[in-house]
C-alpha cells in the first residue's frame, strides 16, 4: 500500500452498518459467540496486530479477551488487561471531569471559559467574551475541523498546554461562532485545563480522584506505573511496501501527553468495561455511589450539535438524526439510540459505544492504523443485539467499502506538476524562520540539499525538492507522521527572501488547512 493510501485508510470515519433490515424487540446474544473468529479475520484483513474487546450487557460482562499480538517483535499476545491509547475516546472523561466540576462548584454550563480562565482568547474578542463551558465541547467554535492539531501531532509535542491555550487567538474563525460543527482538540485540552484550575490540581490527577479511583480504573491520563508498562501494546501501521511497521512515536512509554484531555489517557479492555457499566448504571459506582448526577448524564447525552447523516448511514442503518452531545456521539440505529465516540491516531484505534435501551455497552482497542478492524468488530456485536437476523459479512463489507472509497479518492487525486528548478540558487533559500505561534523553523544546506526541521516538533524534518519559481515540496521524514507540503518563498525587490508560507501537496485549492494562521518570517 502506498503511503497517501495509508493516509486515506486512516482518516476514515466511523461507519454504522451494512445492510437495511428491521430492529427486532427480542435480540439474541448467539452471534456474539464468534466475536473471536470475526476479530481474527478484521485484524487479517486491516492489517492490524491485535484488539481488546469487551462487552456488557444487563450488568453482566459477556465478552472479554484479547485477540492478536500487542507486540510483533517480541511475539507477545494481547489480552484483557493490554494497555492501548483510547485517542479520541478519551473525551468522554474530560467531559465527565467538567460535568463533576459543574456540580461540586455550583457553575453551569452557561458558565464563561474566562470567568474560570481570564487568560483565554479566542480571535474575536465578542465570542471570547461569550464562550461558554458547553462551547468547549460542543465542537461550534468557529474554527475549522483540527485547527491547531498542528501543536499537538505528530508527536511529541513540543508546546505546553498553556502556550495551546494562548495561540487560540491566532486561529481564524471558518464560520460564525456556534454556527457550524467542526472537530476541535484544542477545546477539550482547554476544558482539562479548566478543571485542573477549578480544583488547583493536574488534570492527571483529578481524572485518578474524580474518575479512576471512585470507579476502582487501573488507567492513566499522567504517566503510567512500571506494572503497567509491562502490559502496552506497540502501535503498528501498514503499506504494500514495507507490511507492518512500527511506529515508535506513538509508542506508550510511560510519560503523559499533552493531548491527554483530547485523546491521550491510556487504558485497557477490562477497566474500559468498568466506565461503561457506571454509565449504564445511571452513573453510580459498583458501590452505589453516584459519580455523575441523573441531570449530567442526560444533558452530556443530549443533542447539542447537529452533524450531518450519511447517505451509507441512511442505507445501512436508517439513521434519521445524528448529533455531538458531551464528548459522545449520537445516531438512531434501527430505532435504538446509540451513545459512541471512536478513538483515531497513528497505530491505534479505539471504538466505544453503548445501547442504552438494551443495557449494552462495547468497548474495542486495537493496535493498528486502519479504521476498518473497529468498524467490522463493533458492527458484528452491535447487530447481534440491535438486528439479530442480519449475517452480513462485516469484514467483507468493510474492505469492499473502502475499495471504493479508495478508488474514487485515487481518481479524484493528481500530484502536481512542476519544472523541477527554483529562481534562485537553492542556498538563498536558507535560514531561520519563526512564526507567532508555532514557532521556529530551520532551513539548512546539507551535502547540496535543502533540510527543514521545526523547532517545537522534533519529529518535523524534511527534505526540501525543488518545485517550481520560489517554491519546494517538503518531502518529510517520516511519511506516516506528515503528509508532503509545499514552501513556498517570498522574495523582496532584491531578491532576498523575507519569509514563507506552507501549503498541502496538491493541485487543488484548498482555502482552509493546517497551515492555514502560519507565517515564517526570516530572522533578521
Amino acid at each position: 500500500m502506498s503511503a497517501s493510501r495509508a493516509r486515506f485508510l486512516l482518516a476514515g470515519v466511523v461507519l454504522c452498518c451494512a445492510t437495511a433490515c428491521s430492529a427486532s424487540s427480542a435480540p439474541s446474544y448467539q452471534n456474539t459467540q464468534n466475536i473471536t473468529q470475526v476479530a481474527k479475520q478484521a485484524l487479517a484483513e486491516f492489517h492490524t496486530p491485535g484488539m481488546g474487546i469487551g462487552v456488557i450487557k444487563d450488568g453482566k460482562i459477556v465478552a472479554l479477551e484479547g485477540v492478536g499480538k500487542r507486540n510483533l517483535a517480541l511475539k507477545q499476545a494481547v489480552d484483557e488487561n493490554t494497555y492501548f491509547r483510547l485517542a479520541s475516546t478519551s473525551k468522554a472523561f474530560t467531559a465527565s471531569a467538567l460535568a463533576i466540576a459543574i456540580d461540586e462548584f455550583d457553575l453551569s454550563w452557561q458558565t464563561k471559559v474566562t470567568d474560570i480562565l481570564p487568560e483565554f482568547q479566542m480571535q474575536d474578542p465578542w465570542v471570547t467574551r461569550e464562550f461558554t463551558l458547553l462551547d468547549l465541547l460542543a465542537h461550534r467554535s468557529g474554527l475549522s475541523s483540527g485547527a491547531g492539531d498542528s501543536m499537538l501531532w505528530p508527536e511529541p509535542s513540543g508546546f505546553s498546554r498553556q502556550e495551546i491555550m494562548h495561540n487560540l487567538r491566532y486561529l481564524t474563525p471558518v464560520s460564525s461562532f456556534r454556527s457550524e460543527y467542526a472537530y476541535s482538540n484544542l477545546m477539550f485540552i482547554t476544558a482539562g485545563e479548566v478543571v485542573a484550575r477549578l480544583y488547583n490540581k493536574p488534570y492527571a490527577t483529578v481524572i485518578e480522584e474524580k474518575i479512576f479511583t471512585p470507579l476502582g480504573m487501573e488507567c492513566f491520563a499522567g504517566d503510567l506505573t512500571d506494572q503497567a508498562l509491562q502490559n502496552v501494546a506497540m502501535s503498528y501501521g501498514h503499506n504494500d511496501s514495507r507490511g507492518i511497521y512500527a511506529i515508535p512515536r506513538n509508542a506508550i512509554t510511560g510519560s503523559e501527553l499533552v493531548s491527554a484531555a483530547a485523546g491521550g489517557i491510556v487504558c485497557n479492555a477490562s477497566n474500559m468495561l468498568k466506565w461503561l457499566k457506571m454509565w449504564l448504571n445511571d452513573g453510580k459506582t459498583e458501590q452505589g455511589e453516584s459519580l455523575l448526577s441523573a441531570e449530567q448524564i442526560a444533558f452530556m447525552q443530549r443533542a447539542h450539535t447537529v452533524l450531518p447523516v450519511s447517505q451509507s448511514d441512511q442505507d445501512w442503518d436508517n439513521t434519521v438524526l445524528k448529533s455531538y452531545g458531551l464528548g459522545w456521539r449520537l445516531s438512531d440505529v434501527y430505532g435504538h439510540k446509540v451513545i459512541s465516540h471512536t478513538g483515531t491516531l497513528s497505530g491505534y484505534q479505539a471504538y466505544v459505544a453503548m445501547v442504552p435501551d438494551l443495557d449494552l455497552g462495547v468497548v474495542l482497542l486495537n493496535n493498528g492504523s486502519n479504521y476498518g478492524a473497529r468498524s467490522a468488530v463493533m458492527q458484528h456485536i452491535l447487530k447481534a443485539y440491535i438486528a439479530p437476523q442480519e449475517n452480513t459479512d462485516w469484514v467483507q463489507t468493510l474492505k469492499t467499502y473502502q475499495a471504493e472509497r479508495e478508488q474514487r479518492y485515487l481518481a479524484s487525486s493528481q500530484a502536481p506538476q512542476g519544472t523541477g528548478e527554483v529562481i534562485l540558487d537553492p542556498i538563498a533559500y536558507a535560514g531561520d524562520f519563526a512564526d507567532q505561534w508555532f514557532g521556529a523553523m530551520y532551513i539548512v544546506s546539507e551535502e547540496d540539499t535543502l533540510r527543514i526541521r521545526s523547532a517545537k516538533m522534533p519529529t518535523l524534518t524534511g527534505t526540501l525538492e525543488p518545485f517550481a519559481d520560489h517554491s519546494f515540496v517538503i518531502r518529510w521524514d517520516n511519511q506516516n507522521a506528515a503528509s508532503d507540503a509545499f514552501i513556498h518563498f517570498d522574495v523582496n525587490t532584491q531578491r532576498l527572501v523575507t519569509g514563507f508560507s506552507l501549503y498541502p501537496f496538491t493541485d487543488k485549492e484548498k482555502g482552509s488547512h493546517e497551515y492555514s494562521d502560519m507565517y515564517f518570517n526570516k530572522a533578521d
